[in-house]
């Protein structure tokens, strides 16, 4: 195919992703706002208001970029596995899979779709969080590129996850028992340099205190790791899971009765 041809091909895919979750945006995008409400309600005015200061600032805007990133990580991964596991069920993913369009475009234009829901509902609970606390930034360009990566990085999971699943129950599986626990404990809600130093340790496996904690840099100008490694670990993450789904969707892996 040629450039041009790729390029509607990507656009189609990618429209169609985006209206997918547009036409039924009381249950993608309102969701996460009422949620996102709740914490800052919870954690922020009831226990924030005991808790004090966290990193030289109110704990409210100590937490307000690890619960975007917490929206934008949820959202990117559940539109992708959601959508494609869909297509396979239905069968649309063979009619991509023997049409003239390169495999590289069926992974664009899903994690594209899964990229503009995390974005954009982060954008939204960026907009509920101006309600509760006065929003800093210190470097808008680190937060434009770890959203970016992170949502481009959690699309690419849920799209894998997408492709070994074997019914709608399984695509609930690695965000129920692995996403929400690594989320929950990536320093979303505390600094990790209040943990002993074990568990200091154990936290740096976590992929999830990275982009956390990138985020928060972009914010607050504070972070617990170092902004070169939390990008290389996102650079890292993004190519492996790239070249794993590729290598899937090109051998048919799941895909192909």
């Amino acid at each position: 195919m040629s450039s041009k041809s790729n390029f509607i091909a990507l656009k189609s895919i990618l429209y169609k992703e985006i209206n997918r979750f547009m036409r039924i945006w009381v249950q993608t995008l309102v969701p996460p706002a009422i949620t996102i409400s709740l914490y800052f309600v919870i954690f922020g005015e009831l226990i924030g208001s005991r808790i004090g200061q966290m990193g030289g600032f109110d704990y409210m805007s100590f937490i307000v970029p690890g619960l975007i990133m917490m929206s934008v990580i949820t959202n990117s991964y559940s539109n992708v596995a959601s959508s494609f596991f869909s297509a396979k069920w239905q069968r649309n993913v063979e009619e991509m899979l023997v049409a003239p369009v390169p495999n590289w475009v069926i992974v664009a234009g899903y994690v594209g779709g899964g990229m503009a829901r995390g974005m954009l509902v982060g954008t939204i609970v960026t907009l509920v969080s101006l309600l509760f606390v006065d929003i800093q930034i210190h470097n808008i360009w680190v937060i434009i590129a770890t959203v970016s990566l992170t949502s481009a990085t959690f699309a690419l999971g849920g799209l894998i996850n997408a492709i070994f699943a074997g019914s709608f129950d399984d695509i609930s599986i690695i965000p129920t028992f692995i996403l929400t626990p690594l989320t929950y404990l990536g320093g979303v809600f505390y600094s990790i340099s209040l943990l002993p130093d074990f568990w200091q340790g154990v936290s740096h496996l976590n992929p999830i205190v990275y982009m956390v904690n990138a985020f928060r840099y972009g914010f607050l100008g504070i972070s617990d790791v170092s902004l070169t490694l939390a990008f290389s670990v996102l650079a890292a993450f993004i190519i492996t899971l790239y070249t794993i789904a590729m290598t899937l969707i090109t051998k048919g892996i799941g895909l192909r009765s």
